[in-house]
């Protein structure tokens, strides 16, 4: 019983650890995952370095950005650091 008396803080503090550490880094991790997976052409992104583009093609690593009329620019797909929205496509009605 002493023995287990010893070992109780440390214990309680790997506990505390887990639960306000390693589980809401494990829980960000599965979203940015998720993001990332849903990820498809036409997607207006920004990038981590602060990029902005929409997404013309996309491979399991990489994908290609549309950054201006005639700029493509190839960036790793875990680059993206948020999705702003879908381009319209020609079926739907462009918003004014």
């Amino acid at each position: 019983m002493q023995e287990f008396a010893g070992l109780l803080p440390i214990i309680i503090m790997f506990v505390i650890f887990y639960f306000l550490l390693i589980r809401p880094q494990q829980k960000r991790n599965k979203q940015r995952n998720a993001m990332l997976g849903a990820l498809k052409k036409g997607d207006r992104v920004v990038t981590i370095g602060g990029m902005h583009g929409t997404v013309q093609d996309l491979t399991d690593d990489t994908m290609i950005l549309k950054v201006a009329h005639n700029a493509h620019i190839t960036f790793d797909r875990g680059s993206v650091n948020s999705i702003l929205a879908s381009e319209p496509t020609s079926a739907e009605p462009a918003e004014e």
